[in-house]
């Protein structure tokens, strides 16, 4: 996992190629979007992307201060909570937003898509790894609470309205609380496709 804060640094990416990033993302992810000049400026997940990196980059030269007033004034204008110390990759791409926590030690891995209402939250009152890590590809259902410092592994599914307690294993879908695997003996799905979003 990579921190995506420091371009320069950790990327090698020129910052405006990674903001067209963003907003290919979100045209390829969101089949209501219509013009990148509509996304740049509608679209509250990548704002709050956006100024998550830049308080990330803060909190990573000691300027914690400054990066958790920019997490919360965020917060105030998106309805997306992320913690400036979260790591968070690119081609992350949050539907609507509203309501979505990340917390302090979550881990996100590239190109995963979050739906509103995500919860990554926290079990320990110790400072320790206590978020759960996010791995490449996943896709994280609207509502769905993932908890602890478990893992989701590449390209898994979490239905909407989840309750997640215990590793998901790669190219798996989980759905119910507490969230159990689709098929293969676990649990069946009325729903052919269980991550259920509002469009």
């Amino acid at each position: 996992m990579v921190s995506c804060a420091d371009d320069t640094l950790h990327h090698n990416t020129p910052m405006l190629d990674r903001l067209k990033a963003d907003i290919r993302t979100a045209l390829a992810k969101d089949p209501a979007a219509t013009s990148v000049v509509e996304v740049a400026l509608t679209y509250p997940g990548l704002h709050a992307i956006w100024a998550y990196r830049v308080a990330h980059w803060l909190w990573t030269n000691d300027r914690t201060l400054l990066a958790r007033l920019i997490s919360h004034v965020t917060r105030f204008l998106t309805g997306v909570e992320i913690h400036p110390a979260a790591e968070i990759g690119d081609r992350v791409f949050i539907d609507h937003g509203m309501g979505i926590v990340i917390g302090e030690t979550a881990e996100i891995g590239d190109d995963v898509l979050l739906y509103h209402g995500v919860t990554l939250g926290g079990t320990s009152m110790r400072r320790e790894k206590r978020h759960p890590t996010i791995e490449d590809g996943a896709t994280v259902g609207a509502d769905a609470s993932i908890m602890g410092p478990i893992t989701v592994g590449e390209n898994a599914s979490v239905g909407a309205g989840a309750v997640v307690v215990d590793d998901v294993a790669p190219e798996t879908t989980v759905v119910g609380n507490p969230a159990e695997p689709v098929g293969a003996g676990g649990v069946t799905s009325p729903n052919p496709d269980p991550i259920i979003a509002d469009g």
